[in-house]
Parts: C-alpha cells; sequence; structure tokens
C-alpha cells in the first residue's frame, strides 16, 4: 500500500466517523425537542400520540374541575378547546381567563395528560398563536386603559 492509499483511507475513516457522530448529536437534539401548538392546531393537525409536546391558550371559563390532586381543565385559544388532565400542585397564577402553557402528551382517551403547568407570570405574556385568535376573534385586549 503506497502513502498516498493510507492518507486516503485515513481521510475515509475520518469522515466516516464524522458523519456517524453528527448522526447521532442529530438524533439525540430530534428526541429531546419539544414542539408548540395551539388548541387548533392540534384538532387540525395529525399528531401522533405520546409525542411530547406544549400547547398554549387560555384556561376556558368554568372548566377547571378538582378531584383531589387531579385537575382536568380546557385550554382554548378561541377557536377550538383541548382539554387537559394533570396530577399536581398548580402555580399560584393559575385560574380561568388565564395564558398557560402545559407540556405534556396527547393520549389514546384524548385527553392532553400534562406533566408540567406554566402560567403566565407577567400580564404581558401569551403565546403568539393565542394572541392572534383573540386578534382575529376581536376579543383581544392589548391591556392598554381608554
Amino acid at each position: 500500500m503506497t502513502r498516498k492509499q493510507r492518507r486516503l483511507y485515513f481521510v475515509l475513516l475520518g469522515m466516516l466517523a464524522l458523519g456517524a457522530a453528527v448522526a447521532l448529536v442529530l438524533t439525540a437534539i430530534s428526541d429531546s425537542l419539544v414542539y408548540f401548538y395551539s388548541p387548533t392546531d392540534i384538532v387540525s393537525q395529525r399528531i401522533p400520540e405520546g409525542r411530547r409536546m406544549r400547547v398554549g391558550g387560555l384556561v376556558e371559563a368554568d372548566s377547571v374541575k378538582k378531584d383531589g390532586k387531579t385537575v382536568t381543565f380546557k385550554v382554548t385559544d378561541i377557536t377550538n378547546a383541548l382539554n387537559v388532565t394533570y396530577a399536581g400542585i398548580l402555580p399560584d397564577l393559575f385560574r380561568e381567563g388565564q395564558g398557560v402553557v402545559v407540556e405534556g402528551r396527547m393520549e389514546k382517551d384524548g385527553l392532553f395528560h400534562a406533566a408540567e403547568v406554566l402560567a403566565k407570570h407577567d400580564e404581558n405574556y401569551m403565546p403568539k398563536e393565542v394572541a392572534d385568535a383573540l386578534k382575529k376573534s376581536g376579543q383581544w385586549n392589548d391591556g392598554k386603559k381608554k
């Protein structure tokens, strides 16, 4: 084997190792991604069951039901609503009409099983998709006093 051939094999082996490393990193990243959806996105798109995701919207009025530590409620973007169940302690800022983001999985029973509930932390926070839906429906309140 000549010196050029050895160098060529070494370069090819190095490129193969680099390609394998990149493939492993991309696979790890795609497994840890959590996508954000609005309730309308979930109704209109075919999202696989069991996929981890975030859903943002407003807590629908008169939808919060507590049964011990389990809470069920609806998250809405005014157009559509999504039934959510959560077992745990809710944030202090959680209430009806409040903006929330829930992270969890959509299961076969048609419920979104939340692992985490995030309530808005200041009066300016609202998911972009929800704000757009409120503007379209004419129910947008920008917080300015008239």
